[in-house]
């Protein structure tokens, strides 16, 4: 009755509007008369639906609440009704074909419905170089090629030319695909292959792992702690000048592998003789044929064993020789062990120890880094969310604006208002323009940041796509409830970077214990057995005449039989002692030992600040992600009340009692809240990303597998 009543005032007061211009006192009477009644039945109304809220939520069946799309791109007959608020819901499926009767489901739910329609990429897997081949040592080896092919999977998010895709898909496809994981990856082999060379006993080199955000755009993480510690031949540039590291400093460290040595000569001399009665004739000439070889290893617990052979075939013109030409071979086998500097595992394996210790810290770090990207890609893919539903808020002004201008036209048409309002309606449009544009540039940019951490290279067939994000909102963060005690127990059991300085710490500490090995004199037992033999024939050029006897000989004249002389006993060495090396000032191993030591004391104070800078962090995601909450509880209450009033302006613009321009400044001031509200929601999103990665939760919130991660390819 009463809206009866106000439509029927409108049209009067129109019609006499037409005539008189000057507003009567009745006018005035009836329009505050109907703005009161509507007041009122806008208060029924509102009571009415507030207490039908416990229905609707109790209710099995529940109404489905309009799209995004239909709420801020009304049709011909919904655009003169109050608009709505963008909903937080996924985009609507496409419309279904004439004649279906069922009604589509969201594009959301059938995306994430719809079955992967691809074979997963291959996964990162470069394993190191084994072969039973005897001469693979001595041959290069080859890693395989890399594979620079977007993944698979992100062909099956596009739908008509769209890229339709929520944040597990975001997250999925950007371990795929990005290219900061990929480099990581390659850390692994290489940290093997450091263990590896640490086997033979050579130092550790280190692995270069250290957290790297090159994609542009959301969380950019500062560079983590190296996994590689590397070995005492490190260096860094310092105040100065080269500045070494007494990490794995001790005792020089043999070689484990086997070593072989062979040489072998012909030689061939002519000396002239002064007296030629010692050789028997002015030129001494000799032939001689030599071959020497070596064998030696060193073990862990600093044992050295080397083995010699030397055999020997010389001829000569001198008649002097009872035997030509003569045959020698020698053979010896010494073995070393240090007493004091040097001995046992603790100080010979220190290197292999260092390079396990890297691999594991390279594994802490490389979870860190995908903690890092993951909440990287939850940040674009909000910025996205904030981009796409600005440009929806700012397309649902234009279009008021526009309709406005129309309704506002025709009015002027027919006299009923002022020419400057249109001039108001033309400026409210060109201004509405105006931010639709921008919105769409800031669009258009976030889903390049987007589109960027999607694909290892660039690929044209989706430079043009527009990218629709699924998830207009996330599920409710646990940890906003939690206390900040429990918050910090949390961190300091799942954070990667505990357990990264931990280990750091340990290997700090026991490099203390080898470095005093080196602190010892160097004292070596060493025992040594060697046999020899000599064998040859007659020499036919023997002057018997002259040397009558010497001229006999019983050796053997064969190579074989003095072979066998070398090794069966018949001419032994034996030899057993020790040297002992004493640096009577020792002043530069003493100073390395004392180093070491305030290393390891700077290692602790490292340890000591790193957790002052997780609860640190901690305490800080806390308090932002509550105050973020707080501004989206009063966003969305202003939000609220800009809707209130322009509904109730609107209403009022009906009735007369408003003009147009009011109309207009409300649906500004509108927009401002929603868009206020928006970014107040993705500021509240990217807080929980964030609280989450401090505490290192993001991978078991997001359901990342760090073995999928390792190898490139999303199982889970």
């Amino acid at each position: 009755m009463n809206l009866t009543l106000a439509k029927e005032t409108q049209m009067k007061n129109r019609t006499h509007s037409s005539i008189d211009r000057q507003p009567s006192e009745w006018r005035r009477v009836a329009s505050l008369t109907a703005i009161l009644c509507l007041q009122l039945n806008l208060g029924l109304v509102t009571v009415a639906a507030t207490a039908q809220q416990p229905a609707q939520a109790a209710s099995p069946d529940p109404t489905p609440a309009p799209s995004q799309a239909q709420a801020q791109n009304p049709g011909p007959d919904q655009q003169s009704q109050t608009p709505t608020p963008p909903a937080q819901t996924a985009p609507e499926a496409p419309s279904p074909t004439p004649g279906a009767t069922a009604t589509p489901a969201p594009l959301a739910q059938q995306m994430k419905q719809r079955q992967p329609l691809f074979a997963p990429p291959q996964p990162f897997d470069v394993p190191m170089p084994r072969s039973h081949n005897p001469l693979a040592p001595y041959m290069p080896s080859t890693a395989p090629e890399l594979n620079l092919s977007n993944s698979p999977r992100l062909e099956n998010l596009i739908r008509d030319g769209k890229i339709y895709i929520s944040l597990h898909d975001a997250i999925a496809v950007a371990i795929e695909n990005n290219l900061d994981l990929a480099y990581f990856r390659y850390n692994f082999p290489i940290a093997q292959a450091d263990i590896q060379r640490t086997k033979s006993g050579a130092t550790a080199n280190g692995v270069n792992a250290v957290v790297t955000q090159s994609t542009q755009g959301g969380f950019s993480a500062s560079s983590g702690a190296g996994g590689g510690g590397s070995s005492g031949g490190s260096a860094a540039a310092g105040n100065g000048g080269i500045v070494t590291s007494t990490l794995g400093a001790g005792t020089q460290v043999s070689s484990f592998d086997p070593y072989l040595n062979f040489n072998g000569f012909v030689n061939h001399t002519t000396t002239p003789e002064v007296n030629a009665f010692q050789i028997g004739t002015p030129l001494f000439k000799t032939n001689t044929i030599e071959v020497l070889s070596n064998y030696s290893q060193s073990f862990a617990i600093g044992t050295n064993v080397s083995a010699s052979y030397q055999g020997l075939r010389q001829a000569s013109n001198s008649p002097d020789f009872s035997i030509n030409p003569e045959l020698f071979s020698n053979f010896a086998v010494q073995i070393t062990q240090p007493v004091l500097a040097g001995f046992g595992l603790a100080t010979n394996e220190r290197f292999i120890r260092i390079a396990r210790r890297n691999a594991q810290i390279t594994d802490l770090v490389f979870k860190e880094q995908v903690i890092a990207t993951v909440t990287q890609v939850e940040n674009i893919y909000w910025d996205l969310v904030n981009a796409y539903e600005a440009e929806q808020i700012n397309e649902r002004s234009l279009g008021f604006a526009n309709k406005t201008l129309s309704d506002d036209q025709k009015q002027l048409e027919l006299q009923a208002i002022p020419a400057m309002q249109v001039m108001t309606d033309q400026s409210a449009v060109a201004t509405a323009e105006g931010n639709l544009t921008v919105a769409r540039a800031s669009l258009r940019l976030n889903e390049l940041l987007m589109k960027n951490v999607l694909t290892k290279v660039d690929d044209p067939s989706i430079d043009e796509m527009p990218v629709i994000p699924l998830d207009l909102k996330a599920d409710p963060d646990p940890n906003a409830d939690k206390s900040m005690d429990d918050l910090i127990a949390e961190a300091e059991k799942k954070r990667p970077e505990v357990a990264q300085f931990e280990m750091q710490a340990a290997v700090q500490k026991q490099s203390l214990k080898d470095i005093n090995s080196e602190l010892l004199p160097t004292l070596n037992m060493y025992g040594l057995y060697a046999g020899q033999g000599v064998a040859g024939p007659k020499n036919p050029y023997c002057d018997v005449a002259q040397l009558g006897p010497d001229c006999s000989s019983d050796l053997p004249t064969g190579f074989p039989s003095m072979f066998v002389n070398t090794f069966n006993y018949s001419a032994p060495e034996y030899q057993v002692g020790m040297t002992l090396s004493i640096n009577l000032r020792n002043r530069q191993v003493k100073a390395d030992q004392f180093r070491a030591v305030l290393d390891y004391r700077k290692s602790q104070i490292a340890s000591v600040q790193q957790q002052k800078t997780i609860l640190f962090d901690v305490r800080n995601t806390k308090f932002a992600l509550e105050q973020a909450q707080a501004r989206v509880e009063a966003a969305q209450k202003a939000r609220d009340l800009a809707q209130r009033t322009f509904d109730i302006i609107k209403q009022e613009q009906l009735l007369g009692a408003k003009s147009s321009a009011d109309t207009l400044a409300a649906d500004s001031a509108l927009a401002v809240a929603e868009s206020t509200l928006d970014a107040a929601q993705t500021t509240y999103e990217k807080a929980k990303a964030d609280i989450d990665r401090a505490i290192g939760e993001t991978l078991e919130r997001t359901g990342v597998s760090i073995d999928d991660a390792k190898l490139g390819v999303v199982t889970h």
